[in-house]
């Protein structure tokens, strides 16, 4: 499981257009492997009715207690922690997800770029990071702070550009779930929960009311929608239904510790309930009961990989990281296509290689893995060059803190690693042809 912070928040916008949008408060982003692949699963069947492959669309998670969700920069949809922890069924987390998907297959990204570039002069406090970059992160338990105290006056006029489309996102919602054959009434019950807050001053609104206007006609026109569904009355897979509950269980734990004990009472033995426990335990530096924990949830289900991730990253922030290896490679046996995995595991390697050429290699092998599905990890590059340079290959290393430089559009850093590596390298190898690439796309930013 990767859940820590890292520097940076990232929203792509095409050719390197970015903004950070945040209300008053701090925000973070997650990168959580788990949660990750059950979003994943439960939204590809309205990705695939829509002709999109799931890569092509950025599923971020932003740690906030408030209600929102929201499209911006690209097909990138945002979902707030808040709004994950205020669902009572998966079904309500994927009518979200469609009706944001509807702003992107309706092209209103593309009407409201505009207004993107004037949220991003007004509210952006933190780095612009990465080329088309979606998610930026890496170190075991990767999580990106966002930069605080952006004029969230900005937020609200960049999405008040977008409020006309509700309705068509709507329709788009019910149209997908319906050629999906899943039940829509999730998207309606989420609306109706939201509903009441639409009498309330706007300052005590949530997040997702003020960027999402819940008008009476919007409602009954979905209401309408789900009673002629015909899969209006189908069941929720239960697989889904744990997979929510397990979800509920990890954030509560992570974000608020402090209230696993009154959600969870000690007399509940469920899966969840011992989860949040556990990692509650663990996030309050209770060493012995985390440890404790998250081993009984192992003998109880040997075969989950987010188990040993879980225990693996406990270990490493227990200063045990030379334990933490067995539980990570555990994991990626089990889940050989966890990139963030393989970053935290390349991470112990490193930590714990000293003079250990074998480890330093066997981190390097697992990043350059990692690195086809996180293309855009300034960590994965950070993690790169300190393996090389422990190895002694000085200008292998320098291109990776070019590649990390020029990720986090450092480009006068970049040039002057790029240019000091070419110095080093084999000409006409790959590595050389980076060098010279990272040289060019540079000169090309500065001439554009």
């Amino acid at each position: 499981m990767m859940f820590k912070k890292t520097k940076y928040f990232i929203a792509i916008v095409i050719l390197a257009l970015m903004t950070q949008i945040s209300a008053a408060q701090a925000q973070t982003i997650i990168r959580d492997t788990e949660i990750e692949a059950m979003l994943s699963e439960w939204f590809k069947p309205i990705f695939e009715v829509n002709n999109m492959d799931p890569e092509q669309v950025n599923i971020i998670l932003v740690q906030s207690n408030d209600i929102n969700a929201f499209v911006a920069g690209g097909a990138n949809i945002f979902f707030y922690t808040g709004l994950i922890q205020e669902t009572s069924s998966p079904m309500e987390l994927i009518g979200v997800m469609a009706h944001e998907l509807g702003h992107i297959s309706g092209g209103h990204l593309v009407r409201s770029r505009e207004a993107l570039e004037s949220a991003s002069y007004e509210s952006i406090l933190g780095t612009l990071v990465g080329i088309g970059a979606a998610l930026a992160t890496g170190e075991a338990g990767a999580v990106g702070a966002i930069g605080g105290g952006s004029n969230s006056m900005a937020q609200r006029r960049f999405l008040s550009k977008v409020r006309t489309f509700e309705s068509s996102a709507d329709q788009a919602a019910i149209s997908s779930m319906e050629r999906a054959q899943l039940n829509p009434e999730g998207l309606l019950t989420f609306l109706n929960k939201l509903e009441g807050q639409e009498l309330v001053p706007e300052s005590q609104q949530s997040e997702y009311v003020r960027t999402h206007p819940l008008t009476r006609s919007r409602i009954s026109t979905i209401e309408n929608a789900v009673s002629q569904s015909n899969y209006k009355d189908q069941a929720v897979p239960e697989k889904w239904i744990r997979q929510h509950e397990l979800m509920k269980a990890k954030l509560l734990g992570f974000i608020n510790p402090e209230h696993v004990m009154w959600v969870y009472d000690d007399r509940d033995q469920s899966i969840p309930a011992q989860y949040a426990r556990t990692i509650a335990d663990y996030r309050q530096n209770n060493i012995k009961q985390a440890l404790s924990g998250i081993d009984r949830l192992i003998a109880l289900e040997p075969s989950n990989p987010y188990f040993y991730e879980i225990k693996g990253q406990m270990l490493v922030d227990f200063s045990r990281v030379g334990e933490a290896i067995a539980p990570y490679e555990q994991a990626l046996k089990l889940k050989p296509n966890a990139a963030l995995i393989r970053i935290a595991l390349a991470h112990a390697l490193i930590e714990t290689s000293q003079d250990n050429k074998a480890n330093l290699n066997a981190a390097i092998d697992h990043l350059k893995t990692a690195a086809v599905r996180e293309r855009r990890s300034s960590q994965v590059q950070r993690l790169l060059a300190t393996s090389y340079g422990r190895l002694g290959q000085e200008s292998q290393a320098k291109l990776h803190l070019a590649e990390e430089a020029l990720l986090q559009q450092r480009f006068d850093y970049a040039k002057q690693q790029a240019t000091s590596a070419l110095e080093g390298l084999t000409e006409n190898t790959s590595s050389w042809y980076r060098a010279k690439d990272i040289l060019s796309f540079i000169e090309t930013q500065k001439t554009s």
